[in-house]
């Protein structure tokens, strides 16, 4: 799924756009136990709640692809013949009204996941959506739709203890201790299946959702789909590493020259305003790495560990491996820092035999804020 795909879906848990008829959910005590069940007519509840509900179902169709979204992708064998992309299908086409259906899902979840919050609140909605006609610009051509695209979305929100405070009775026209509640938090983590790419629905595809990039819940990811769960991105910035430091690829300039090409490549997409995630692959890594001079041998075992550390073929989102808003040089107690921008402009000498860091110092020069000169 792209970023403008995504954002078509979200546009649809508002009252008067969804067709999510029913809200369904159980509630789980610390003890991993089903305290009570959710299963709430959305044309009987109070406009409040409604849009309560909307918005922690919507949830986990937010943040940044590649770290709080994921695509989990199933092999055929399993969209053939597996107990998990079964359930999943039941799910979907039962409309979530099967409880047996439900139950077995809610079981499978509670036997997988690990919370910190002891606590917790799984919620499921099912939509259908008559999916406009639209022009390749993305402006809709007509209401009219042939292609029906029905989904469901899970939310997994942790439950709290509120916090005891004084609140006004009107009745006795005094303030009294208001008893503590328990309070549903903003979903950790959840997914939408079938995946909606092209505008249509994919049943190879979900899509998963982490509040948290890097606590991607791998136990629910293996334990629901039963695929390997991604990187995080923490891991896969130590991978990259690794590849480039056991092919020995660690001179300034190098590294330098990865910073500034992806940084500007991160740049330039938002800039364009492009709906497909910005991906690099290794032999994107490769090139600049030659027109920085790198020797092709050492290039060739880069790729090579790129390959056995993050998988053949894989593409990696640039802003995984650095971080776009900061370039900072650490050299024993010394820490230089500069907009990332203007990386160019430091530069690694030998002055009398030993190397120093330079950064080019300009007529309005301050330290700590203060005006010097130097």
């Amino acid at each position: 799924m792209n970023q403008k795909e995504i954002s078509e879906l979200r546009r649809r848990f508002q009252p008067q756009k969804t067709a999510i008829t029913q809200i369904y959910g159980c509630y789980v005590n610390d003890n991993k136990e089903i305290v009570s069940y959710i299963d709430e007519p959305m044309a009987l509840l109070p406009e409040d709640e409604t849009g309560l509900y909307l918005n922690l179902l919507k949830k986990p169709l937010s943040g940044k692809q590649g770290k709080n979204l994921i695509d989990i992708v199933f092999s055929t064998e399993q969209v053939m013949d597996s107990d998990e992309h079964r359930m999943l299908m039941g799910l979907r086409d039962s409309y979530l009204k099967d409880v047996d259906k439900r139950e077995a899902f809610y079981r499978t979840v509670i036997d997988s996941l690990e919370m910190e919050a002891a606590s917790y609140l799984i919620l499921l909605g099912c939509d259908v959506y008559d999916v406009p006609y639209q022009a390749k610009d993305g402006m809709k051509l007509s209401d009219a739709s042939d292609n029906v695209y029905r989904y469901i979305v899970c939310a997994i929100c942790p439950v709290s203890e509120g916090k005891q405070e004084l609140g006004y009775f009107a009745g006795d026209n005094e303030f009294h201790n208001r008893a503590a509640a328990q309070v549903v938090g903003a979903p950790e983590l959840g997914f939408l299946f079938p995946a909606f790419d092209d505008r249509t629905a994919n049943i190879y595809n979900a899509l998963f959702y982490a509040r948290k990039p890097d606590e991607l819940h791998h136990e629910f990811i293996s334990g629901v789909f039963r695929v390997d769960a991604p990187m995080t991105p923490s891991e896969q910035k130590a991978a990259f590493r690794q590849a480039l430091s056991e092919a020995e690829i660690v001179s300034m300039d190098a590294i330098q020259g990865i910073h500034e090409q992806l940084k500007a490549a991160i740049v330039a997409h938002k800039e364009e305003k492009i709906s497909e995630p910005l991906t690099v692959s290794v032999k994107d890594i490769a090139a600049i790495l030659t027109d920085r001079g790198v020797e092709p041998e050492k290039i060739s075992v880069f790729e090579k560990n790129f390959s056995e550390l993050f998988g053949e073929g894989v593409v990696i989102s640039p802003e995984n491996i650095i971080d776009s808003n900061r370039f900072e040089i650490k050299s024993g107690e010394a820490t230089v820092g500069v907009e990332p921008e203007h990386s160019y402009m430091i530069e690694s000498k030998l002055i009398d035999g030993r190397k120093y860091i330079l950064v080019p110092v300009d007529v309005d020069t301050e330290i700590n804020g203060y005006a010097v000169k130097v």
